[in-house]
Order: C-alpha cells, then structure tokens, then sequence
C-alpha cells in the first residue's frame, strides 16, 4: 500500500474511532443528562404524546393534560395557574419545563424506575401508559391565604409543618400565568417567554427557594440567641449589655438600635435580660453577644439549621450562608442578620419549624404521595431530620422568649385568639437609598395543630408592619378552621 493510500486509510480510521466515542458518549454516558433537559425538543415531542400524570393539591390537579387533537396529542394546563406557578413550574414545548414539571419529569412521564412494573402492566394489557400522579403536600387553604395576603408585592411566603417538614404553603410573587408558555402557538409562547424574561420585577424566579437571596436582619437574632443559649452560658432571665450604640470592634462603624424604631438603650443601666432584648430586637445587645459567642458557635449553629446545606424538595434550594473568616466587626452585624448573611424564606421556616418541634429540625419535602393511575401508592411522605442546632430545654426558652415578642413586643400584629404565636419581626436593610425588607419568622400552635412560617416583602419596611399580619393569615388558615 502506498503512502498517500495509508493516510487516507490513517483519516478514515481516526473519523470511524471518533464517531464510535462520540455515538457511545451520547447514547450511553450523556443520556440520562440530554434526556432530562429541560429544552431536549425530542424528549418534549415525544412526552407530549402520552398522557401525562396530574400534579395535585387537596385532591385539586392544579396540573394536568388535555388531549388537544394537534400534533402533539396533549396539552398542559394549569388551574388556577399564577398561585402555584413557582412550585409546578411550566411545561412547554419552546422552553423545556421547570419545578415539579422538572424535577418529576420521569415520575409524571411514567418513565422513572418505580413505575417499571406498572409500564409492563400496560403492556401485557394493551392499555395506554399514563404517568403517576403527583400530590403535594400543600395546603390548599393556606396557599390561598399567603397569596391573597401578600397581594402581588414581591416577596415570598412558606409555611410548614415543624414536626414533618411538610410544605404547607409556598409563595412567590410576583408570579406568572404557566398556561402561557404551555401553549401550542409557539408565536404566542415566544412573546410570552420575552415579556416575562424582561419583566424587571422577575416573576420566572422563586424567591421562596432561590434567587438573589435575602438579608434576614433581625429574624436571625433568632440564631443568634439559639447559639448563646446551647453554650450552657446563658439562659432567657441572663442579663446581657444593651447600650444605646456600640462602636464595632476595630471599626469605626457604630451600631445602634434604630432598625427597630429605637435609639435608647435597651434597659435600665444599658442592660437587659435576653429574653428583653429579643422582646425589643435590640441591635446591640445581639452585636456583642454574637461576638461574645464567637464565630464557631454561631456558625456550628446556622448549619444544624440548615445554613450551607444542599437541600432537594425535590426542587433544588440555593444554600443560605453567613460570611467566611469574620472579625469582630463582621461577626457583629452578621449576628444581627447584615454583612453577608443571606437566607432563603425557606431556610427561616426551617429555623422556625426547630423551636416548635423540640429543637428539630425537619427537612422540607413538598411531595406527600406519588400514585399509578390506578391509585397504587408508589411513595409517600417520610419524615427526615437535618439537624438539631438546640436541645428540647433550650427550645422551650427560645419558644417563651418569642412569645413574648408577639404578645407585647415587635411581633405583636401576628398574634392570634387563643392560639400560642411565637415570632420575630425582621427589618432588613439591603441597599442605599432603598427601604428595608420586611420579614417575620414565627410559628403557631394550638392542640395537636403546629405550623412554622416565614414571610418576606421586599423593600416592605418594618417587619411588624408589614410581614407580621400575613405571617398572622396564614397561621390562621391552618389551626383555626
């Protein structure tokens, strides 16, 4: 063979080798990735030709599929659309799918792993596969109530059960109409797709689970005094500093207590116990506390409640986080939820959720049951611990101490006849020349009923305010009914 004959056969040798990896990579190794791609056009046009599962709220599917008599033999829809959209997400054939829609995808397709035997039943029968119903864990009643009480102002509500972690309510608002983008007429999807990425109010985020994240501001005083307390060196009657201001650690930032609407010290003598200067939401009080506590402790704490975890609901939650390597300075404002503490509603929830559940605290799930069409039951809800930042007597302090928030401090406009209301209101400051967020933190419980609740309104002013009476409905709409 001549030469020129053994390149050529040298070239085509080479092409065949790389063809053989490229079509094995991408069939074997990369396609369970390419499948679950949420704008994998194939996978779309050949899911949207089989009925796929419901996704349900309180035997309402709030998700479902129509047969369109199109191409595509069935269409999504949503009902009642903008009040679920951050959770179910939107499956459309421009844009892949997002939420349950996405991290479900197998389980409503009817292709994952558990529903192997019942695709084979199919089969054998010769019915048509349908995928499984998804129910939420989701309380219809206290979804309404969060969405009706935050009234379309950006931020975000989430409400759970303390002693299962089940998501009770999830809201993000604004929101959008998922129907929209679901649509057949792609035109009208793409004018949809464009108005919503445009949006500057960003309705396709969900501010509950992710996003920019918030500052919590005095909400995480709640952290902060969970660490003191499980140093075995304080309790709720010590007495701890409360000056007027507090001139940072090598610093020349002053700290004083005007967040909350106060300048004055925090007690006679510029003293006061914990459970006052929480019931105040004294800034410097919990400034030198936290540094009194020292950055281990208070770090140690935020991640048995959570902070810095990976965290699957089956949507994936970005990490809320404190800073890294803090000086005094920074250790200071960051025990007063500022500097770079960044938390999601979510985690706050979870943070809540400890103090009413004997220091526990429960992972968030928001799927409570998955079933065949035939109602087989394929998995259910089961309960999880993510850690346990304070003991069962340390817990039942920090539950005394946010009672007294609520029942003659900040939190006072969340409270409710009858009912054990504990809390912490939160003013969040975030940026020059923009007014604060509003948080509230707090749980609720009567009898055998428990639910803990965060709520945030961006740009909201003080959390008693503003954060506090819809922190108050939702609790409401779970124990009083």
């Amino acid at each position: 063979m001549n030469k020129p004959l053994r390149h050529v056969w040298l070239v085509v040798g080479v092409l065949f080798v790389l063809l053989f990896t490229s079509t094995t990579y991408f069939q074997v190794v990369a396609q369970g990735r390419l499948n679950a791609h949420g704008q994998n056009q194939r996978t779309l046009h050949n899911e949207y030709g089989r009925h796929r599962g419901p996704i349900v709220v309180d035997g309402h599917p709030i998700a479902s599929s129509q047969e369109s008599g199109d191409t595509y033999g069935y269409l999504r829809t949503y009902d009642p659309g903008a009040m679920y959209a951050p959770i179910t997400g939107y499956y459309s054939v421009v844009y892949g799918f997002t939420g349950i829609e996405r991290s479900l995808n197998d389980t409503l397709s009817g292709e994952a792993d558990a529903l192997f035997y019942h695709r084979l039943a199919d089969v054998i029968s010769g019915r048509e596969n349908q995928g499984a119903t998804v129910e939420l864990t989701l309380d219809s009643a206290a979804q309404e109530a969060a969405w009706d009480a935050l009234d379309g102002r950006r931020g975000a509500v989430v409400a759970m059960d303390p002693e299962t972690g089940a998501v009770l309510a999830m809201v993000s608002a604004p929101s959008f109409d998922p129907n929209e983008l679901a649509s057949h007429d792609t035109g009208a999807v793409s004018s949809a797709w464009s108005a919503l990425n445009e949006d500057p109010e960003r309705p396709l985020t969900n501010r509950a689970i992710g996003g920019d994240l918030y500052p919590p501001g005095s909400a995480f005083k709640l952290v902060t005094a969970s660490a003191a307390l499980e140093t075995g060196d304080y309790s709720a009657d010590s007495v701890i500093p409360g000056p007027g201001t507090y001139s940072l650690p090598n610093s020349s930032s002053v700290m004083n207590n005007f967040s909350e609407g106060r300048q004055e010290p925090c007690g006679p003598d510029d003293e006061s116990t914990l459970a006052e200067a929480l019931r105040q939401s004294c800034n410097t009080s919990f400034g030198m506390l936290g540094v009194e506590v020292g950055e281990d402790q208070l770090r140690s704490t935020a991640e048995e409640f959570g902070f810095g975890q990976d965290l699957s609901i089956p949507m994936g939650v970005t990490p809320s986080r404190i800073g890294e390597d803090l000086d005094d300075a920074q250790l200071a404002t960051t025990s007063i939820g500022q500097y770079e503490t960044r938390v999601t509603p979510l985690q706050m929830a979870m943070v809540a959720g400890a103090f009413a559940n004997d220091g526990v605290v429960m992972q968030p799930q928001l799927v409570q049951a998955v079933r065949t069409s035939d109602l087989s039951t394929v998995s259910e809800l089961s309960p999880r611990e993510v850690g346990q930042p304070l003991s069962a007597a340390n817990a039942a302090q920090m539950r005394q101490m946010m009672v007294g928030v609520v029942e003659d401090g900040t939190g006072s406009a969340a409270a409710i006849d009858g009912v054990e209301v504990g809390g912490k209101t939160g003013t969040a400051e975030w940026g020059a020349d923009r007014a604060p967020h509003s948080w509230f933190v707090g749980y609720g419980q009567q009898d055998d009923r428990k639910i803990a609740v965060a709520v945030v309104v961006e740009e909201g002013g003080y959390g008693s305010r503003t954060a506090a009476p819809i922190a108050r409905d939702v609790m409401e709409a779970v124990i009083q009914r």
